[in-house]
């Protein structure tokens, strides 16, 4: 059975079989999480992502995810998915949801037994720490997840306390 760790440290260095990106909806790099991955990922990445065809300016519409090959990263995979911008998304509850459920299952249909995330929209899209965590674990623990180990990379010691409490919580 798969089990959920929650982690203080670089997502860029998880040794898992993917990570997921906090994208943008061009999935050609930004800041935060976005851009620390392309940074250390290096060129092929964004090479991999131009690849991916465009619908309306966007290669990956919010709640949906693509997947691309993980350049320089110890990852084989990157998973790129837009998260909700809190206060303009009409309800950001199920788009963060629709990113996590659709990271994961291109995840188990790419036959990862490894996954690694960031806090999906946490940083410059406003979303309330303890409610996505919620959200987002509460995803993971769905059954067709059992099977992946999950990994959060958590940037900071209160995030990563706010992560643990809700993963104990939901594991008792």
């Amino acid at each position: 059975m798969g089990n959920i760790r929650i982690v203080e440290g670089d997502l860029t260095e998880a040794n898992v079989d993917a990570i997921v990106n906090a994208a943008n909806p061009v999935m050609l790099g930004g800041g935060g999480v976005d851009g620390a991955i392309h940074r250390a990922a290096g060129p092929a990445l964004k090479e991999a992502c131009l690849k991916v065809k465009q619908v309306n300016g966007k290669r990956c519409p919010c709640g949906e995810a693509r997947i691309t090959p993980a350049g320089d990263l110890a990852a084989k995979y990157v998973i790129h998915t837009v998260g909700p911008i809190y206060k303009q998304a009409s309800n950001p509850s199920v788009s963060l949801e629709s990113a996590y459920l659709n990271s994961l299952r291109l995840a188990l249909e790419n036959h990862c037994k490894s996954v690694a995330f960031p806090a999906i929209s946490c940083g410059i899209y406003g979303y309330p720490h303890r409610e996505a965590a919620e959200v987002a674990l509460d995803i993971c623990y769905e059954q067709e997840f059992k099977t992946l180990d999950i990994y959060f990379y958590l940037v900071d010691r209160s995030m990563v306390e706010i992560w643990k409490a809700i993963n104990n919580d939901l594991r008792s």
